[in-house]
């Protein structure tokens, strides 16, 4: 891991952590993540998220005839992560809308934040590529998610 220190986290009871290791293939030159694949991760994070604490993966929300692409995405970067380190993703529900929901996905090792994203997806309709009502299934259990692993 990298000897650099960031702001201390730990990830609140209740929330969602996923290990995620950094592999050559997401570094530049410098051997040291490149920006655009910290994306990468806190998208790979939200999906296992739906599959593992929602049960309602990616593949099941297409065929459901539905999407929640995200529409607004921004990240701090505090501390490089490096080829061959392991990551810990932590996603937390910051807002629940009608058809939206933010995310914050904090990005940690060692117990020191290494990135913070917030990311809002939006549902739609496939068919139209409108916006609709987050489905009910899903919004009950994102409620549940999201009261399970407030933070403190």
């Amino acid at each position: 891991m990298s000897g650099e220190a960031g702001k201390r986290f730990a990830p609140p009871a209740g929330a969602f952590s996923v290990t995620l290791p950094i592999r050559f293939s997401q570094c530049d030159a410098a051997g040291i993540v490149y920006f655009p694949h910290y994306f990468d991760l806190v998208h790979a994070c939200l999906e296992d998220w739906y599959e593992q604490v929602l049960s309602f993966g990616f593949t099941k929300l297409v065929g459901s005839g539905h999407g929640a692409p995200i529409v607004h995405a921004e990240c701090d970067f505090s501390v490089p992560s490096r080829m061959g380190d392991r990551v810990q993703l932590t996603l937390l529900v910051e807002r629940l809308g009608g058809a939206s929901v933010t995310y914050r996905v904090i990005g940690h090792a060692d117990g020191f934040e290494r990135f913070n994203a917030k990311i809002v997806t939006a549902f739609l309709a496939l068919a139209t590529g409108k916006a609709v009502p987050i489905p009910s299934e899903i919004r009950g259990k994102i409620e549940a998610y999201q009261a399970a692993a407030q933070t403190a």
